[in-house]
């Protein structure tokens, strides 16, 4: 449980990414590649700031994923990327008026009955004996 903040901090920058792509992407307008160098216009939209600002938001993201799969079971960790989801949901809503109807509202809340079941679930860390084992260097890797 004492990785669950660097776990949520993965889904709120993962979260935040997205919200800077889709506000990037709506400054620029409908992408069209239609008598444009598709490198060029590739690059445009890369190097706009509000899509480079969420790439870069991205890279904190996986950096933060990284340290956390490090330290729990995948298992453990990934299902709480979905609350991601929650949080795009509910922010594109509030921002951008984007719908929220009922359909949604009920998966949203699936997806959070979900998650709270899997931090329920255990601990999601390496048991400390397997952790000691894998320290351990195997016969077959040790140099004769």
């Amino acid at each position: 449980m004492k990785y669950i903040p660097f776990i949520l901090f993965t889904v709120l920058t993962n979260a935040a990414a997205q919200l800077m792509l889709k506000y990037g992407m709506m400054s620029l307008g409908p992408v069209s590649f239609a008598g444009v160098n598709p490198v060029l216009k590739i690059i445009q939209i890369v190097f706009s700031p509000w899509v480079f600002a969420g790439l870069c938001v991205f890279v904190v993201s996986m950096a933060s994923h990284l340290y956390v799969l490090s330290k729990v079971e995948l298992s453990f960790a990934y299902p709480f990327l979905s609350l991601a989801y929650v949080a795009v949901a509910v922010l594109a809503y509030l921002l951008w008026r984007e719908d929220l109807n009922a359909y949604r509202i009920a998966g949203i809340a699936l997806i959070c009955v979900g998650t709270v079941l899997i931090a329920h679930s255990g601990r999601g860390e390496p048991d400390e004996q397997v952790a000691a084992n894998n320290d351990q260097p195997s016969e077959r890797s040790v140099v004769q």
